[in-house]
């Protein structure tokens, strides 16, 4: 069967949309709606950075708009969703929790072999947590022997811990402060749950389907991304065999030379109308977590720099892409200072000049929501590429314009 031709308009509007960013509201609004935008992705990113609102909260935000970050605390509790590791630590819907176990055995045949020590710690962490319901981290004494050199050098016990969460014989949720709470994975998976382990076929179908269905539009080796610590599986031979059967079919983006693309015929002849607003991201955005996407399909060069030394930086510790329709108009580098009440904006980089009034309209009424979202009340702009738009902003910004005094919001990351 011949790839099906598309043009590159129509591919970034099938990604958009397999993204929820078609327009506002995609999934509905309400603790539904969010539930709705996991199980459609397969997995939520989560992230510990907090120079804004967290990764998996912002995310959400962006589909969702009158999303509370209560009701992502609810489905856990609710044992709707739980968290897992594949290519990052993330959300998934916990009908999905049998095809954790591949990735689950993968993990442990990467780990050194446990010591009796370390045997027994974990099974006391185990008999503690059946006899005291759930624990943190810190519910357990600090075993640390040597100094902490870093963010990875975990003391005994948290290592214990992780371990047993990545084996599966615990689950964990997340409290309010990010904290991780710990439960005996039998306690949290519901008993009509199906925890029995699959094929590799099974794995391979449920990688494939999950991860086009995310990514609208993907390379073999988007498909392959969430499933890649698993050894030898079969997502490639049975890619094939779904593109054989018309359960996948093969996509080629008109005058756009690359390797095969593959896409889900459910998206071949939806309507998908691009609403034009505007959506200010994560940088850990589905959208955007896989920036070869970014630069194929929407022609744009994107690195979260905070992973860049700061003299190498060109756009900010955070930058935030912002999108409007199917392109990205700007880079926001942002930092909310929470007790000052005030959203500073570092850096406004504007990727084109073709912007009329109405469009910095619609930029200001998202800042103006994305202030309220991080819990400030105020709005700081200190540098921009181009004066004039920058003026343009801070007049329709002029009654939540932070006042004369308030400190730079800048990281000292």
């Amino acid at each position: 069967m011949k790839p099906l031709v598309i043009s590159n308009e129509r591919a970034r509007s099938i990604v958009l949309h397999a993204a929820g960013l078609s327009k506002p509201a995609q999934f509905g609004k309400g603790k539904e709606a969010v539930y709705k935008y996991i199980e459609h992705l397969g997995f939520l990113q989560i992230d510990t950075n907090y120079i804004v609102e967290r990764a998996h909260h912002h995310s959400i935000w962006s589909r969702v708009p009158d999303y509370e970050t209560e009701w992502l605390f609810e489905l856990q509790d609710e044992s709707r969703i739980y968290e897992f590791w594949t290519f990052a630590s993330g959300f998934m819907p916990m009908e999905n929790f049998r095809f954790s176990y591949p990735i689950k055995e993968a993990l442990a045949s990467r780990r050194h072999t446990v010591s009796q020590k370390e045997a027994n710690l974990m099974n006391q962490i185990l008999d503690r947590i059946s006899r005291e319901g759930p624990l943190m981290a810190r519910n357990f004494e600090n075993d640390r022997v040597t100094k902490s050199t870093g963010w990875w050098d975990w003391r005994p016990s948290k290592v214990a811990l992780e371990r047993l969460h990545s084996d599966g014989s615990l689950i964990s949720t997340r409290r309010r402060d990010f904290q991780k709470l710990y439960d005996l994975s039998d306690n949290v998976i519901p008993s009509d749950i199906d925890k029995s382990r699959p094929t590799p076929e099974e794995f391979a179908h449920h990688i494939i389907l999950s991860s086009l269905r995310a990514w609208g539009i993907g390379y073999i080796k988007d498909v392959a991304y969430r499933g890649r610590y698993v050894k030898n599986n079969v997502i490639r031979s049975e890619l094939k065999k779904l593109v054989d059967e018309g359960v996948v079919c093969q996509v080629e983006i008109d005058r756009f030379r690359s390797a095969p693309l593959y896409m889900l015929p459910e998206y071949q002849k939806r309507k998908i109308a691009l609403s034009g607003d505007i959506f200010i991201l994560s940088p850990f955005d589905v959208l955007n977590v896989l920036r070869h996407r970014l630069k194929d399909f929407f022609a744009f060069d994107y690195q979260v720099e905070c992973f860049v030394p700061e003299k190498k930086r060109k756009y900010g510790y955070f930058a935030l892409p912002v999108l409007m329709g199917d392109t990205f108009i700007a880079r926001m580098d942002a930092k909310a200072d929470r007790k000052q009440d005030t959203l500073f904006i570092n850096y406004l980089h504007f990727d084109t000049a073709e912007l009329d009034q109405k469009v910095i309209k619609k930029l200001a009424r998202s800042i103006r929501e994305y202030v309220r979202f991080n819990d400030c009340l105020h709005v700081s702009l200190t540098r921009c590429n181009d004066k004039r738009l920058k003026q343009d902003l801070l007049d329709l910004l002029g009654d939540i314009v932070a006042p004369a005094g308030k400190r730079k919001g800048k990281s000292k990351r």
